[in-house]
């Protein structure tokens, strides 16, 4: 059936004719194996940003829930730092799967490239750059995150009245 189709002169023919040579389908998977790697160190990088994420959003609810009903908690003067971090964090994993999801679509674009005649290397590269600009911007949320989780509770504290005195100001000059 093979033979029938490769020797017919069609796209199906040509398409096998290129693909047909293992060496060259090997030389993909091993060039593909660089990106794959990648792609496994941003799974757990999420991992990791989203146990982070889960635990801030958890404390900002029930800091929320606590401001709602009136209770006098002294973790609540930490909320404006608490939502700041959350933010960074959401922003972090989001970057690293877009990433994600840019390394995979370099691991198609090389498949792709073997069996297509235009060359489309300037895709892959633009797509490559692209998900490490992401990668990069990525790991600078989470720098930013960790930077204000590991800062003393008394400096967070005083960062958190700045936040609520900025947001105040803001609310109050929309209003006028």
């Amino acid at each position: 059936m093979i033979e029938i189709l490769a020797n017919s002169g069609t796209f199906a023919s040509e398409l096998i004719a290129r693909t047909s040579d293992t060496a060259s389908v090997q030389r993909i998977v091993q060039i593909s194996l660089a990106p794959v790697f990648l792609l496994a160190a941003i799974g757990a990088f999420l991992n990791v940003m989203n146990g982070r994420l889960i635990w801030l959003t958890e404390r900002v609810d029930r800091l929320d829930e606590s401001e709602k009903m009136g209770r006098h908690d002294p973790a609540l003067e930490e909320l404006p730092v608490l939502k700041r971090r959350q933010t960074y964090a959401h922003t972090a994993v989001t970057l690293s799967t877009i990433a994600a999801l840019l390394i995979c679509t370099v691991v198609a674009l090389l498949f792709i490239s073997a069996f297509i005649r235009p060359p489309i290397g300037t895709y892959v590269a633009a797509v490559w750059i692209s998900a490490m600009v992401m990668v990069f911007v990525s790991l600078l949320f989470f720098l930013l995150e960790t930077k204000f989780a590991t800062r003393p509770a008394s400096e967070r504290r005083r960062l958190s009245r700045k936040i609520r005195r900025k947001k105040d100001d803001t609310d109050n000059s929309a209003t006028n």
